[in-house]
């Protein structure tokens, strides 16, 4: 099954303005997605989200389930590197949401954080074959530090983006002043699919 599914690179970053800080915070995430055709250039899309208050983890949750329910159009399925700087996304979606599955969507102590969200994280990424990768945010790497831009601006301006759009990325690399190299597109060889998700349960109202 999964050397059948076309490969998609997926970079996610969030931001909000103020997050901790008393009253409403807001924040946004930003997306950037990446695919090769057979013979020709790399394809870039962007997509953002805002929420007028929230938290971080809030939004890094939201860059997952937006990016997933996106690239679901009309049903289709991918195998995705997905690559963020959220250790939040990247240990609880290969560790905690299976944990928690098997409690009943419980822990040990105390209430899960977001749970309706990561509940909805679970079911949009289900159905794609997801390598979950972490990188250091600021740290220079060029998608990251791009998604995060779109991250930002979506929390300054509380705008989202109609689905996924041609992307900017050539331009705004363009500007960066010292330049970044770009990741390569991964390797389709090299793609190792963390393990399935766990059953999402029910969503409590």
């Amino acid at each position: 099954m999964v050397a059948s599914l076309p490969l998609v690179a997926v970079y996610a970053d969030e931001s909000c303005l103020g997050n901790g800080r008393e009253g409403e915070n807001p924040g946004g995430a930003g997306v950037l997605v990446e695919y090769a055709r057979p013979d020709g250039p790399l394809v870039r899309r962007d997509l953002w989200v805002a929420e007028r208050a929230t938290t971080n983890n809030r939004m890094a949750l939201r860059s997952v389930i937006e990016a997933c329910r996106a690239l679901s159009r009309k049903g289709s399925t991918f195998r995705i590197v997905f690559t963020t700087d959220s250790r939040y996304i990247v240990d609880g979606m290969t560790k905690w949401v299976h944990d928690w599955a098997r409690r009943g969507w419980r822990r040990k102590s105390g209430a899960i954080e977001n749970l309706d969200l990561w509940r909805e994280a679970v079911s949009a990424a289900a159905s794609h074959e997801i390598a979950w990768r972490w990188v250091r945010g600021h740290n220079g790497h060029a998608q990251n530090e791009y998604a995060n831009d779109l991250a930002v601006r979506a929390a300054e301006t509380l705008c989202d983006s109609p689905g996924l759009v041609d992307s900017q990325f050539d331009e705004w690399l363009a500007k960066r002043d010292p330049p970044l190299k770009p990741d390569d597109f991964p390797a389709t060889s090299e793609f190792r699919p963390s393990p399935g998700l766990p059953p999402a349960g029910e969503r409590r109202h």
